[in-house]
């Protein structure tokens, strides 16, 4: 008799990240997984060098510096931030704490991926809610809410469309939301936004006990290999976290990378500067070629060929000159593929073949 798992693993596809080589060409450039344009900041390489004169020796478990270097950079209670083996552990570390066999997870339809992944994982129920203009919808989401329900992921900004709710929806969502279902904001590209009016959750966490926040090193600060997330979170749910938590779950490299990350100086500044004119440049530049661009408060942009069979087209002219992107069908929007920002080069190399990708057509 074959060891068998659980049903509901099953049920879970292994997560395939984005591509990196393209057989046949030499040179080529990845755009397909939102990494930073810019790369780890100089301050952090030296850091991660400086720390393997100290790899024989286990990190700090509570993680403490990192943790203070955070709390400092954000204005937040130190106490009352988590780090974690890039975010997405602390997103699984939620699930299991709060979800598992029995209860429902809430999340909308083109919602990141491993919210769907890790909830069917752990043995939830995921209800995926449909969207509204690649929007988040706040009612469908209230709606879907079940006795079983315990959990509602949102990404703001949301990837891999790119859009965002406003705030007033965001702070609607939280009040109208049953006091028992635990809300987790994932706001990994919370530093490429650039509307006044945007909160990647800290007022909702300091203002309520029953929401967390998400945060990454993974994206502005270029560090996607050294796996580095953080949570803010009330003081209860913390703890549930200090239990469910490995005692070394970040490694030491990792923790030096990030303090020395968040201290470069005007390294966030360049980074929103750049991104937010290439974003805009790259946007207009397709739509101009008679594209469709949905609009994007990421490092990214989403680009809708009207037809599964076009974008598909679209992706392999791409790759015939080295440029990756990510094809959209795993998130049930196949007619798109996903353009990560990159530096001003690989940024015009995209304008000029997806431009005479829509000329041929």
């Amino acid at each position: 008799m074959t060891v068998m798992p659980r049903p509901s693993i099953l049920s879970v596809e292994p997560y395939v990240g984005g591509e990196s080589k393209v057989p046949g060409v030499n040179r080529v450039i990845k755009l397909s997984s939102n990494e930073g344009a810019f790369g780890p900041p100089p301050g952090a390489i030296r850091a991660i060098a400086e720390a393997a004169r100290e790899a024989h020796r286990y990190p700090d478990g509570g993680a403490t510096a990192i943790r203070e270097a955070v709390g400092a950079r954000f204005g937040l209670d130190a106490a009352r931030i988590v780090m974690g083996n890039g975010s997405d552990e602390l997103l699984a570390m939620l699930i299991l704490a709060y979800g598992g066999e029995g209860t429902e997870l809430i999340m909308s339809a083109h919602g990141f991926m491993m919210y769907d992944l890790t909830g069917r994982w752990a043995g939830c129920r995921v209800i995926k809610v449909p969207e509204r203009d690649l929007t988040a919808d706040v009612d469908g989401l209230l709606g879907a809410v079940g006795p079983r329900t315990r959990l509602m992921f949102l990404a703001n900004p949301n990837n891999p469309t790119g859009s965002i709710l406003p705030q007033a929806e965001v702070n609607r969502l939280r009040r109208e939301l049953r006091d028992d279902v635990l809300l987790v904001l994932d706001s990994a590209y919370a530093e490429y936004v650039t509307r006044p009016d945007y909160d990647p959750g800290v007022g909702l966490v300091d203002t309520t006990p029953n929401t967390v926040m998400c945060r990454t090193f993974s994206k502005i600060f270029g560090m996607g290999g050294m796996r580095l997330g953080w949570a803010y979170a009330p003081p209860a749910i913390v703890e549930v976290l200090g239990r469910v938590r490995g005692p070394f779950n970040v490694n030491a490299a990792a923790m030096a990378a990030g303090i020395a990350a968040l201290a470069e100086p005007g390294w966030v500044e360049r980074s929103v500067a750049h991104n937010a004119e290439w974003r805009a440049k790259v946007s207009a530049a397709l739509a101009a070629a008679g594209l469709k661009v949905w609009p994007s408060e990421g490092n990214f942009v989403l680009v809708d060929f009207g037809s599964a069979a076009r974008a598909k087209a679209a992706d392999a002219h791409l790759r015939s000159r080295g440029l990756i992107v990510r094809a959209m069908g795993g998130y049930g929007l196949p007619q798109t593929l996903r353009v990560t920002i990159g530096t001003a080069e690989e940024n015009a190399l995209v304008i000029e073949a997806l431009t005479g990708f829509a000329r041929d057509q």
